[in-house]
């Protein structure tokens, strides 16, 4: 009997646990949290359109009809490649035949003083449900008392698709409350970026549609510059200008997970584990990373590119993995991993989006682009949830009609109807309160 360990419950972990037990191999997928995250709508919770609940779905709801696999629910305090084997904190060390490695990532604060201690990354459901609730305690405080200048305005470090999806939905939602006469004509959202252009790995076109959006939302741009430092009240740029803020979103980049720094495996760029062509970890028969963990090669031979950290990644890495260690099982030789691009695409406010499609990117934006993320988004909701029917419900409403000041008005955002069992929640742990 082949057994399995599979490290992380995100995308990636949960496709390979799916593919690993309908392949009848004995699984145990350990993850901290006793739920599955949808990564790519984390935005729409920090800004309110969606509580984070809807975002997150228990672990042992996905695998309910999967007899093969095994949820533990515990911290990992260690891992070792060489006998593929996870230590947890409970003191437990569980090991197996196999080990999949899809721990994601986390921020990378590139050594800026105050960045870790001050800011807000966006890499998890209490990330994002904790942003929620600090920048609705500034705006309940600033419809009560008179506010320092700058309390309200937000920094957004990063130009990517996360730091131009939350801009441009900060923004929106700042307008939206104005309109609504819940905040004073205070608050306005920066987004800085070392580049010269928001959406880098997109084209120039689409880099302009995006610029453009933003700028006319009211975000204000400060491209060409770094962050030298964050503190409580303000943010230090590296062309010598002082941002006062009590809110600074990170969104500039992850590295690799603590816990693969010292599991026995020479980690490669970004902090990441780099893989074979079938997945594997070279050097430790049986080890496997996917995901935002390793550095997954766009194709089989020496110095391919490799990937961007992509849900779709994710989810196709996870798979092909669990689909590698099954052909091992069978007697049969492991596969190349094969991407099947569906592109790369950002929302940029309730009516705007770009995207890049097919093998030859072909670029569209506005409501073709709002479909296309919309397809893509479904596609990878499938594997987690047994309706994507009311996912599409909520995004088309969402996309026709403006709820974007609900809850700071309202203690709820709208949810999504999943029609799940109510008594089946995820049990999120914020942590300490941030300050």
């Amino acid at each position: 009997m082949t057994t399995a360990l599979v490290l992380g419950g995100g995308l990636a972990g949960v496709a390979a646990a799916q593919a690993l037990g309908q392949n009848a191999v004995t699984t145990t997928l350990v993850d901290r949290a006793d739920y599955h995250q949808f990564q790519p709508l984390l935005y729409q919770v920090a800004t309110s359109q969606l509580p984070a609940e809807d975002i997150a779905r228990p672990l042992r709801t996905i695998f309910a009809a999967e007899a093969d696999v095994d949820v533990v629910v515990q911290d990992v305090v260690a891992a070792s490649f060489a006998d593929r084997s996870l230590t947890l904190a409970d003191g437990r060390t569980l090991t197996a035949d196999h080990l999949v490695v899809a721990a994601g990532g986390r921020p990378n604060f590139f050594g800026i003083p105050g960045a870790a201690e001050h800011t807000f990354p966006l890499y998890s459901v209490a990330d994002a449900e904790r942003l929620r609730r600090h920048h609705r305690a500034l705006v309940t405080e600033a419809a009560g008392t008179q506010v320092e200048p700058g309390a309200l305005d937000i920094v957004v470090v990063g130009g990517g698709p996360t730091g131009v999806e939350v801009s441009g939905a900060l923004a929106e939602l700042f307008t939206a409350l104005r309109k609504a006469g819940k905040l004073p004509d205070e608050g306005r959202v920066h987004l800085v970026d070392r580049g010269h252009a928001v959406l880098g790995p997109f084209s120039e076109r689409a880099q302009q549609y995006a610029h453009r959006k933003l700028t006319d939302d009211g975000v204000l741009l400060r491209l060409g510059t770094g962050v030298d430092a964050v503190h409580p009240d303000h943010v230090e740029l590296s062309d010598g200008t002082h941002l006062p803020t009590r809110t600074v979103i990170w969104a500039g980049g992850e590295t690799g997970p603590e816990i693969v720094q010292s599991a026995g495996a020479t980690t490669g760029r970004g902090g990441r584990l780099d893989v074979r062509p079938d997945l594997s970890v070279e050097g430790f028969p049986g080890v496997w990373a996917v995901g935002d963990v390793a550095n997954v090669p766009s194709g089989p031979g020496e110095g391919v590119p490799t990937l961007p950290q992509l849900g779709s990644v994710a989810q196709q890495s996870g798979r092909w993995a669990g689909e590698n260690v099954a052909r091992l099982t069978r007697g049969e030789a492991t596969r190349p991993f094969h991407y099947k691009d569906k592109g790369i695409m950002a929302m940029i406010g309730r009516n705007a989006a770009v995207a890049e499609v097919g093998a030859h990117r072909h670029e569209v934006d506005g409501p073709l682009a709002f479909a296309a993320w919309l397809g893509v988004h479904a596609m990878l909701l499938s594997g987690v949830h047994s309706r994507t029917d009311a996912f599409l419900s909520w995004a088309w409403d969402y996309f026709d009609r403006d709820h974007a000041a609900t809850v700071e008005s309202h203690d709820t955002p709208r949810r999504i109807a999943w029609g799940d069992d109510s008594q089946d929640v995820p049990h999120i742990d914020l942590g300490a309160p941030r300050t």
